[in-house]
């Protein structure tokens, strides 16, 4: 009779399990379970300069031209080196600006994603910066925690450039809302003057609903950036734009 029940408990557990792997999205390996991509998120931040000239120019997400391409990913291991394409020619990759920051999906329930914008009125240049990793003067908050974040930490910035509070913001992504972080980028191209300004929003603009963007977690994989329309000057450049739908399934 204990041989029975205990029989009994162990199908109980197995049965358990078993639906707990049908419930998990993502794709069916062969025998019906679901395969974890992994937990990590590495955020390949490629911020590219041109040579000569100030411009300073931000990406996360893969460009739509392959030119600026990042690392950003879901994976089983945290990224130790930063992978950013080679730029055009022109706009190169800067250290330490260009870096990485992995995040263990695993260690709470909100990615806190920060976002700091800084400008120089001298050069008539913005920088964005999200990661807390590539220099200490434009670092950020972004983190995994159980607490959602409500105000966005940033550093002071260096020399000419300033933080910009209007146009830096944090979003709380509570990662159980759904299978997808969609992370979205939105660039903007100002020319005038003499001087060409490109401008990178990840996160909506705090106050600024000109700048918004589409990041969020949901169980539906974006294919398109959901970008504000800037303000007049200031417009949205599709072909730097994009749309990355991270799973960990």
């Amino acid at each position: 009779m204990r041989l029975q029940g205990r029989v009994r408990k162990w199908l109980a557990s197995v049965v358990s399990a078993a639906a707990l792997l049908l419930v998990l999205p993502g794709p069916a390996t062969a025998d019906g379970s679901r395969r974890l991509v992994g937990n990590q998120l590495n955020l390949h931040q490629c911020v590219y300069l041109p040579f000569p000239g100030v411009n300073y120019l931000t990406t996360l997400v893969p460009s739509r031209d392959g030119r600026f391409t990042t690392g950003t990913a879901t994976s089983a291991t945290a990224d130790g080196n930063r992978s950013c394409g080679p730029g055009d020619g022109n706009f190169e990759p800067l250290h330490p600006l260009a870096s990485v920051q992995s995040l263990d999906l695993s260690t709470g329930r909100y990615l806190n994603l920060h976002q700091c914008v800084y400008y120089s009125a001298a050069q008539r240049d913005h920088i964005t910066t999200v990661i807390a990793r590539g220099g200490s003067d434009f670092s950020t908050g972004t983190n995994i925690s159980n607490t959602p974040d409500t105000a966005p930490e940033c550093a002071a910035g260096r020399g000419l450039y300033y933080l910009v509070p209007l146009l830096s913001d944090v979003k709380a992504l509570d990662l159980s809302a759904g299978r997808y972080i969609n992370l979205q980028q939105c660039m903007y191209y100002y020319g005038a003057g003499g001087f060409d300004n490109h401008f990178t929003t990840f996160v909506p603009a705090r106050g600024d609903g000109r700048y918004n963007t589409g990041t969020k977690v949901s169980n539906t994989a974006d294919t398109a950036p959901t970008c504000g329309g800037g303000n007049g000057n200031y417009r949205v450049v599709p072909l730097l734009s994009g749309t990355l739908a991270l799973s960990r399934t």
